[in-house]
């Protein structure tokens, strides 16, 4: 992975997308604390868990961290 996942998802935002991924996109765009530089699935899962209220369902992540993966 030559990519961060932050950098991996801002190919994904569309600001004012309905879609979900591009929706976790620009809330993760917006968020200032968001592990920017982090390649570590439990380091962002985490993150997400505790501080991402933007983020629907954890499916989501999953789902956005495969596409990642197979990138």
């Amino acid at each position: 992975m030559s990519k961060s996942f932050y950098h991996f998802m801002m190919k994904h935002r569309v600001p004012g997308s309905k879609k979900l991924l591009e929706q976790l996109a620009n809330n993760m765009y917006d968020d200032h604390d968001f592990p920017k530089q982090s390649y570590d699935y439990d380091e962002v899962s985490r993150y997400l868990e505790m501080n991402g209220s933007y983020l629907l369902s954890m499916s989501l992540f999953d789902e956005a961290w495969t596409l990642y993966e197979s990138e």
